[in-house]
């Protein structure tokens, strides 16, 4: 698989976010041996999209920050695991801080101390179940062209003489943040996903249009975002959704959107680490860092309540006069005389006006520091346009999306496997004109497989990992299969994911289930959308639909007698008695 090793050092680096995947708990009930960020998504791990990602676009600096539960385990994937070896060099770092648990909020994981030795300059904060196709380059480009380019090519504050290209550059409302945003909607997308209410305003137009492609057509600047839940408690406490005067006045045309999610993709100048740590009552990243640094930009006294005038400091905060910035991120840059450097100079009339003009303005009285307007730097929101909206200038019909998911819950846990398993291999005599997709496989049947002869496999939708044994007269259709698996004579597949290690028996019927790693199927079974946990066993015959099949874990020893009845599948969770063909063996905690 082709990677962007030689790619010289973006200047980020990246922190993936292992979270313990409370909502995959059928999967990651015991994070210390499986955790979330090794669930495989189309036979990979899923923190190897985010670490294949970041490499792509040439950022090496990587580190991986989980609870120290599940730290050992990632680390041993990281030096095992085929795919997460197959990455470029340098391997990325597990940093598991000391007071780091499984209900830290992200933006309280920012105020650990390993975590904040850690971040050095400017970064990127990505989720570990994050699966993106737009390349990370172009993120970073249009980052750099909106927020760190040069000071003359954006309008910026007039009073502000330091540099606004580098370090410092966020006194003259340069160096701000960009977050992403995907429609949930259309195309791929999974009933009951969850969305996030945004609103954004257009930003100033360029003098020379973005060329066709890029991805600063698509981005504005974020005014508000919260999460769908807290939305529908200000809309049932006050009965409506109230707009801020502020906000009218200060952008008189936004956009508001409720099909969107957050994808958890933040691009942050090193000195947004400093609002997690002077505001140690936020708890989420999205929410509260992000949704506040994007309302402080237009509700007046918002910004010096969170500490930005602190953060940022001010063009008159030093008594000389000069930049004074604090933070060690980085070496503060000179500000550069782009018309000294330039070739094409036609004389020194206009240098000289030039000086004039600022020698006139630094003259001019400044009011007192607390009567200063703070500048604060933008937050930016790349919104992901739909396959409905992405059009080319040359087409007059829309063109496919490049994906992007959150891969949080067992439905967008099937169907981004499922849509990955449709994607052509590297080995397609078909596509080897084409650029193929960085997700794509080597083999969509792996050469190591075994594949018994009148077995009826729907190749263009199917994986097979390597080491797996199909039997005769087995159908499978629409269907990811890991390594090591083995199904029996008879067995009929259909939209289903099967990790590594799944036993399935003969005759077995499946329709759009997930089973954990080394669980077995019995003869003879007929499961419709269930779930099923690593190593648990469903037993002969079984004839379910939509249940998640369990192992009960934490009895009390005390009372012997209910032990025994529900180790032996004969109680519910309410305390009735029940057979074991009634409940299988669903037994959920």
């Amino acid at each position: 698989m082709p990677h962007a090793t030689s790619m010289h050092s973006t200047g980020f680096q990246a922190l993936i976010l292992c979270g313990p995947g409370v909502s995959l708990n059928t999967f990651t009930s015991n994070p210390g041996e499986f955790p979330k960020a090794l669930i495989p998504i189309a036979n990979r791990p899923m923190v190897w999209y985010p670490l294949d990602w970041c490499y792509r676009m040439g950022i090496t600096n990587i580190q991986l920050i989980t609870p120290p539960s599940s730290a050992k385990a990632i680390e041993a994937s990281l030096a095992q695991n085929p795919y997460l070896t197959s990455l470029p060099s340098p391997r990325a770092d597990v940093i598991a801080p000391t007071d780091l648990t499984e209900t830290s909020g992200t933006a309280e994981i920012f105020r650990l101390p390993e975590v904040q030795a850690a971040i050095t300059g400017d970064f990127l904060i990505l989720p570990c179940d994050l699966v993106c196709e737009i390349p990370g380059e172009s993120l970073l480009e249009a980052w750099m062209i909106q927020q760190a380019g040069f000071g003359g090519s954006s309008s910026v504050g007039l009073d502000y003489g330091g540099p606004k290209m580098g370090i410092g550059g966020e006194r003259g409302g340069r160096r701000g943040g960009l977050g992403v945003w995907f429609d949930t909607k259309g195309e791929g997308s999974v009933k009951g996903e969850e969305t996030d209410f945004v609103i954004t305003a257009p930003l100033n137009g360029p003098i020379v249009p973005p060329p066709e492609g890029s991805l600063r057509s698509h981005i504005s600047q974020l005014v508000y975002s919260t999460t769908a839940d807290t939305l529908s408690d200000i809309t049932s406490e006050k009965k409506s959704f109230p707009i801020r005067h502020g906000l009218i006045r200060k952008h008189g045309k936004i956009r508001i959107l409720n099909t969107f999610r957050d994808a958890h993709i933040y691009l942050f100048p090193h000195w947004v680490l400093e609002i997690a740590k002077l505001n140690e009552s936020t708890d989420s990243i999205g929410e509260d860092v992000v949704g506040l640094w994007a309302k402080a930009g237009w509700q007046n006294g918002l910004g010096d309540k969170l500490g930005l005038r602190e953060i940022l400091g001010h063009p008159d905060d030093s008594q000389d006069g000069t930049e004074t910035y604090s933070h060690h991120s980085g070496i503060l840059e000179e500000d550069m005389d782009i018309y000294n450097m330039s070739t094409t100079q036609t004389g020194s009339s206009n240098n000289a006006s030039l000086t004039k003009v600022s020698s006139f303005a630094s003259r001019v009285s400044t009011p007192h520091k607390s009567q200063q307007k703070l500048n604060i730097p933008p937050i930016l929101a790349y919104i992901h346009p739909s396959s409905s909206t992405a059009t080319s200038s040359s087409m007059s019909t829309p063109r496919p999306s490049p994906l992007i998911r959150r891969v949080d819950t067992s439905h967008l846990l099937l169907s981004v496997s499922l849509y990955l398993a449709t994607l052509p291999s590297f080995s397609d005599s078909s596509i080897s004109i084409l650029n193929p997709s960085p997700f794509s496989h080597p083999d969509k049947i792996s050469p190591q497989s075994t594949i018994a002869p009148r077995t009826t496999i729907h190749t263009p939708t199917t994986l097979i990992g390597p080491n797996s044994t199909i039997s005769e007269k087995c159908v499978i259709k629409e269907c990811v299969i890991g390594a090591n698996c083995s199904v029996q004579v008879g067995a009929r597949l259909t939209k289903c994911l099967l990790m590594d290690g799944v036993e399935i028996g003969e005759k077995v019927q499946l329709t759009g289930c997930i089973l954990g790693r080394r669980s077995r199927i019995g003869k003879e079974c007929v499961l419709w959308e269930c779930e099923v946990q690593n190593g648990n066993m469903v037993p002969e015959g079984t004839d379910s639909r939509g249940e998640k099949f369990m192992i009960f874990e934490g009895l009390d020893g005390d009372d012997d007698e209910e032990v025994d009845e529900v180790e032996a599948g004969l109680m519910t969770d309410d305390g009735r008695s029940n057979t074991v063909d009634e409940i299988g063996m669903d037994l959920e905690r």
